[in-house]
């Protein structure tokens, strides 16, 4: 039952992360801290940019309620796995497939091209209004189309 409970727990974050995601993007991200956000959607000098510091920060809430966590294996280590696993998912899919930091993921699924159309109607506008389309795994039903 407890790795059921732990599996559970994993999952809800990772979706928790996929909204929680799309809030912070659209209402900060594109709101008061765009003064970091826009080293993402300008044009890139190099392989980090000043964006790459949320990352940095959600890796670090991660470690920190996996370590709180870690003793008893209780809901926050599996929080911060599932946080963690987000992470992971975000990097491939972000980084790696939509905005091509390495040169190497082909697709031809239905689902991914319009994850990536989707993406790049966001970073249309290389200002911080107007924009659509925040979330990473989860695009709206119109652009779905």
């Amino acid at each position: 039952m407890k790795a059921l409970t732990d599996t559970g727990i994993v999952l809800l974050s990772m979706v928790g992360m996929e909204a929680f995601s799309w809030a912070i993007h659209k209402y900060l991200f594109h709101g008061p801290l765009w003064f970091i956000h826009k080293s993402h959607h300008g044009h890139k000098h190099g392989k980090f940019e000043l964006n790459d510091l949320f990352s940095v920060l959600f890796a670090s809430i991660a470690l920190w309620l996996m370590w709180l966590g870690h003793i008893m294996l209780d809901y926050r280590f599996w929080m911060g796995t599932g946080i963690s696993l987000y992470g992971i998912i975000y990097f491939i899919f972000h980084d790696w497939f939509i905005h091509n930091r390495f040169k190497s993921f082909k697709t031809n699924n239905k689902y991914l091209l319009k994850i990536r159309r989707a993406h790049k109607l966001h970073h249309k506008s290389m200002e911080k209004h107007p924009a659509e389309e925040f979330g990473l795994l989860v695009i709206s039903r119109k652009k779905s189309k």
